[in-house]
């Protein structure tokens, strides 16, 4: 898939206009390609998805007098490097009342709190019965006299967009049939029913089809026989995704069914992944819906909710602090969602009741008993046992009301199939609707006819009955199916392709904000003719679809660092921020020499730190150096350094001490300064500003952290660990997590080669391990970069058999069996370690960030890839960083893990005072990462990108700044997305936006001196003219998450005003 970087290779800018040009980032290209064949396969679609867009120049320079100053470039890069950093001992300007939000929030309590359910479960597991994880269902015949059990039987067909063959695959096998028969199958009988969620598909299939069957597709819908349930791209996974894709693939959806069929869906369908995220029901409200379904949630809270007939609640998020955030939730009570899960709790029974087994079909019934054909000899008695499931199914519910999903993996592809379900179901229906005594009507029903019927029983439209359904708070995680089977191994399965997943979402995102501003600026000047909107329009759209398709719930599974060495002749460096925050950001680059001077966008030298490229651990090369500096940028803008090589130059070099075994005291370099030594029980000691590091001088590990602001020391050891699998017959694969017991430690015999560098700009020290690489950076910057460590990992187990590695933090912080994760980059969650779960049960998602904290403290793991992460002792935080795994976990893959690839992962470790803290707190639902905290996660996914450009490539002069906003957002506001939305027809660009903004939830009580936070907070309001500098903005008007609904009201405005957690989404109009 990454055949397509989308880059932004060369963003030109003249005098003040903006030319801005997405095009390649070249060279990631080719080293990206040889990387990246399993992606390929996975995902065959995306083959050459950018390829013209590389060599495209927008060439917008207008006849302005040369040398006249642009006003802008003032605020940004003055002065030298002395002034370029913000000024000590600022104090952030944070309003208290921002402060109200996290102190209120989860005060109030929910009806139903995971948290309470997990420590009141035994999770013990005895047999059911026929419903083996259940129990035995009873009920009274005359219970339904008074009011008739109402059976809505959903026909449905699972479609995976890749998951054992290829997308591609799939829909030429399998899926093309089944939408084909769907009309005309549906058309033969009215009373016939279908759902359907996957768009990717529905797509593909409606570019292939005629009008005519178009016309019979709309019909069929407006009809109310076919419904679209959900509508993404895809049906994605809820627990390493984040929620910047999941919002994009709702978009991609929802929009594309608008123009397409105008189609809005109405519920949510979610059956298929892997345990429930709160985010995704929170997203699905915000896109208007108020339904929602879910499936694959731990067997023994689907049998205590059964027990308590809490299976449909109404889903509220913790944080909520009134009830804006509820939508209606039903959890399918039993193991699976195919047939013989679905009509009943005895799957023997109910497999009897899938026709496509009937005897001599390809597929037949585990249980050994087939289906039987219905016919007026039987029908009397297939019926009635039928409908004792229904009725037994009925009692875990609160209503007469009941959902029987009919359906499975790729289903009704052949119209035999279709013909066996609808015919035999029909007959078993007319004879329950004609025997009155049996008080049924059953029915075939789409997932809003059954929604529908609930809501009128319960009397949901008046305001009162919200008393029917219980209110929910928390999350599904982590799911078990069966046994001690949980499904914690895929939180970090193939973490090459979940590294690659953040990376390309950080460029795809800037690629939007920038095309969306160089739409407008480009129709500003008349420039359209130079600027390729409408080809960059069709890649956007592609690579939109391509990151869709990757969130998946098989899919989203890995990022290597590539570079271009830049070399001789003036280069200008541009460097992009894609955050929305002012920034003074370390950038490193390639260069062909150590002599290399470096002049900010006004023209001044910068300082800069040369460090080697090292080939192995020991050994310089000279073909490249690397050059860091800070560069100071405008919040979504450009700076424009230059580049030059000078014998002259002042640049200062690193200097190293190498820990080998047999060491050569001074190491002869004609640049650097070397010196070889023995390991030694001395430590190793970096430090800046803000904090000193005590590394062991035999392993080169963190042992201890000094913070300068209150001269504490905390113990903080970095270790790793390996875990097995177990020796029983079910063993760990891709989904699965069955350690044979606790990790045992990495064991090295030899001490590992470490080397320590010492610069002006950063310190590090790197250790080679056999199987991993392992760097702790400190870079001596004032702010943000300069107040957490930044850890990165270079894994490679390619030579493991059943392993998994993980890296452990143990830290004197008394944690209490308490830490905290987030939730798909949104949400913090807080996870209690049990010690009468398995250890595969306290293994949790992290999406971004995790961490344990003591009423003194918090240390909190910044994570740049999502993978899975424990606290499994006190004080204690780990990641599992990459699985090697030799068998299939009986899950339907059908393989295990093996085709690792050396991956890179990185974190930053930020370690933060705490103040005014309560007891009481630490008991909370809910809890929040501080400013300081958000912005480094920010950071660390969206770091600055460099791009460079020749001087002499006929380039007209470049500006120095571009700065699109007039300031630095709010602390709290993030700008999740600004992006261009289609227009009515053709592929073409519209000339609006979707602007979707988020605010987020910060806790206050930490120091708030020296955080180097270059924003204030303003309880959420914005004056619209003052957003932008370079645009005036012509409307702003309010409009639901995915762009569906626009509220009644909506108007153009001129304040935006947002609450804490919020997501908003605005049509923008900029000119």
């Amino acid at each position: 898939v990454i055949g397509f970087f989308l880059g932004l290779s060369r963003i030109f800018l003249r005098n003040n206009y903006t030319l801005l040009f997405i095009s390649l980032l070249q060279g990631q290209l080719s080293i990206l390609q040889e990387k990246i064949d399993h992606l390929e396969r996975l995902l065959a679609e995306n083959n050459e998805i950018i390829s013209n867009i590389r060599d495209s120049v927008i060439n917008l320079s207008e006849s302005v007098k040369d040398g006249q100053k642009n006003p802008e470039a003032v605020n940004f890069g003055q002065g030298s490097v002395s002034d370029l950093f913000p000024s000590a001992s600022v104090l952030l300007a944070v309003d208290s009342e921002d402060c109200l939000f996290a102190s209120k929030s989860g005060s109030h309590s929910s009806g139903v709190q995971m948290l309470d359910v997990y420590d009141i479960l035994p999770f013990d597991n005895p047999d059911g019965g026929v419903w083996k994880q259940g129990f035995d269902i009873t009920y009274n015949e005359d219970e339904w006299d008074s009011e008739p059990l109402q059976v809505f039987v959903v026909p449905h067909s699972h479609n995976d967009p890749g998951w054992l063959k290829t997308f591609d695959d799939y829909f030429r096998d399998q899926t093309q049939h089944i939408l084909n028969n769907m009309v005309i199958k549906l058309q033969e009988d009215n009373r016939r029913k279908f759902i359907w969620s996957e768009i990717s598909y529905f797509s593909k299939w409606w570019d292939g089809i005629d009008s005519q069957k178009r016309d019979a597709v709309k019909r069929l819908i407006k009809d109310g026989q076919f419904e679209i349930v959900t509508g993404g791209w895809v049906m994605p996974d809820e627990a390493s995704s984040h929620y910047f894709a999941l919002i994009d693939q709702l978009i991609e959806g929802h929009q594309w069914l608008e123009k397409n069929l105008g189609v809005k869906p109405k519920s949510g369908w979610a059956i298929d992944p892997f345990g429930h995220s709160p985010t995704m029901a929170y997203l699905l409200k915000r896109t208007g819906f108020s339904k929602m379904l879910i499936q694959r949630v731990h067997y023994s809270v689907k049998k205590h909710f059964a027990t308590q007939k809490t299976l449909e609640f109404f889903w509220r998020q913790n944080w909520d602090l009134g009830s804006s955030t509820d939508i209606l939730c039903h959890m399918m009570p039993f193991y699976s969602y195919d047939i013989p899960h679905t009509c009943g709790p005895d799957p023997k029974i109910c497999c009897q009741f899938d026709f496509k087994r009937l005897p001599g079909g390809r597929i037949s019934c585990p249980w050994r008993v087939p289906p039987e054909a219905i016919h007026a000899g039987n029908v009397q008695h297939r019926a009635w046992i039928i409908l004792d499931q229904y009725r037994k199914k009925s009692k875990l519910f609160r209503t007469k009301i009941l959902l029987a999903p009919l359906g499975d993996d790729f289903r009704y592809t052949e119209s035999s199939e279709w013909d066996q379900q609808y015919q035999n179901y029909q007959k078993l229906f007319d004879y329950m609707n004609s025997r009155p005594e049996w008080h049924v009507k059953a029915q075939f029903g789409t997932l809003s006819d059954y929604f529908e019927a609930l809501l009128k029983e319960s009397n949901l439209g008046e305001k009162s009955s919200n008393s029917l359904f219980p209110v929910l708070s928390g999350d599904f995680f982590t799911y078990a199916d069966r046994d001690h089977h949980y499904w914690s191994g895929y939180f970090t399965s193939r973490p090459f392709y979940k590294r690659l997943d953040r990376v390309l979402e950080s460029y795809i995102r800037a690629a939007e904000i920038l095309y969306s501003l160089a739409l407008v600026q480009s129709s500003k000047f008349e420039k359209m003719s130079v600027f390729p909107s409408v080809d960059n329009y069709k890649l956007l759209t592609e690579a939109r679809r391509n990151l869709g398709l990757f969130q998946h719930h098989d899919a989203i599974t890995g990022t290597a660092k590539d570079w271009v060495v830049v070399d001789y002749g003036t280069r200008y460096l541009l460097i992009h921020n894609p955050t929305e925050q002012e920034r003074f950001s370390v950038v490193s680059v390639n260069v062909n020499s150590p002599r290399v001077k470096l002049l900010s966008p006004l023209g001044k030298p910068v300082t800069v730190q040369i460090s080697a490229v090292w080939d192995g651990a020991t050994t310089v090369s000279h073909e490249a150096y690397q050059m860091s500096f800070v560069a100071h940028l405008p919040p979504l803008g450009i700076g424009v350094y230059q580049l030059l090589e000078d014998e002259s130059s002042e640049a200062v070099l690193a200097d190293y001490n190498i820990y080998v075994r047999n060491s050569r005291q001074e190491k002869p370099d004609k640049v650097f300064k070397i010196k070889e030594m023995q390991h030694s029980v001395d430590n190793i000691i970096l430090e800046n500003a803000y904090m000193k590091l005590w590394l062991s001088g035999m392993s080169g590990l963190l042992e201890k952290i000094n913070t300068k602001e209150d001269d504490k020391n905390h113990q903080m050891k970095v270790e790793f660990a390996w875990y097995g699998t177990t020796s029983n017959r079910d063993k760990s694969g891709a989904y699965l997590f069955l350690p044979d017991g606790d990790a045992k430690p990495y064991i090295f015999t030899d001490p590992p080669t470490i080397r320590v560098a010492h610069g002006t700009i950063f310190s590090e020290v790197v250790c080679f391990f056999h199987h991993v690489t392992h760097t702790m950076r400190l870079y001596k910057v004032q702010g943000l970069e300069g107040q957490s460590l930044e850890v990165s990992n270079i894994v490679d187990i390619r030579g493991e058999y059943n392993r998994e590695l993980a890296m452990r933090i143990s830290s004197d912080i008394n944690s209490q069996n308490r830490f905290y994760s987030d939730l798909n980059g949104y949400q913090i969650q807080p996870r209690l370690t049990m010690s009468k779960l398995p250890l595969q049960a306290n293994i949790y998602p992290m999406t971004t960030m995790a961490y344990i904290q003591d009423v003194g403290v918090r240390l909190t793991l910044h994570s740049a890839q999502s993978l899975g992460v424990a606290s499994l002792k006190n004080g204690q935080l780990e990641v599992i960083m990459d699985r090697r795994l030799m068998q299939d976990d009986n899950r339907g893959l059908g393989q295990g893990v093996q085709d690792n690839k050396i991956t890179a992962n990185v974190f930053r470790l930020l370690l933060e005072r705490r103040h005014g803290t309560d007891v009481n707190e630490e008991k909370a639902p809910v809890s929040f990462p501080s400013l300081l905290s958000h912005m480094t996660s920010l950071f660390l996914n969206h770091p600055v990108i460099p791009m460079t450009t020749n001087a002499d490539s006929g380039v007209p002069e470049l500006i120095r700044t571009f700065s699109p906003l007039m300031s630095s957002m709010p602390c709290d506001m993030h700008i999740v997305n600004l992006r261009t939305i289609q227009a009515k027809v053709d592929t073409k660009p519209s000339d609006e936006a979707a602007l979707i903004l988020h605010r987020k939830g910060f806790d206050c009580k930490f120091s708030n001196r020296d955080t180097g936070l270059l924003c204030s907070t303003t309880q959420g309001k914005i004056k619209v003219h003052k957003l932008f500098s370079k645009f005036r903005v012509e409307s702003l008007t309010p409009t639901s998450l995915s762009l569906m609904h626009s509220p009644p009201d909506a108007r153009n405005i001129s304040e935006i005003n947002m609450s804490s957690m919020e997501i908003n989404t605005f049509r923008i109009r900029l000119r």
